[in-house]
């Protein structure tokens, strides 16, 4: 039996091999090679990866559930 590691979630520090914003999905291709996308490029480029990617592990909906602003003791 064959158990595959969970991959780490997506931190700050990765960034989309497009623009080089805060990656929020990850593709993962055959061979293992991935390709790190922010929610912008995802969407743009999703039918493309879909026909080449092996996973895709999408975390975009952490912005949905990010404030816009601060609260009055992050100030």
């Amino acid at each position: 039996m064959t158990t595959l590691a969970e991959r780490p979630a997506l931190t700050a520090t990765d960034r989309c091999d497009r623009c080089g914003a805060q990656a929020y999905v990850r593709v993962e291709l055959t061979g293992g090679a991935e390709l790190l996308f922010c929610a912008h490029h995802a969407r743009a480029h999703e039918d493309k990866l879909r026909d080449v990617a092996v996973t895709i592990h999408d975390e975009s909906g952490k912005l949905a559930s990010t404030p816009a602003t601060a609260h009055n003791d992050e100030i």
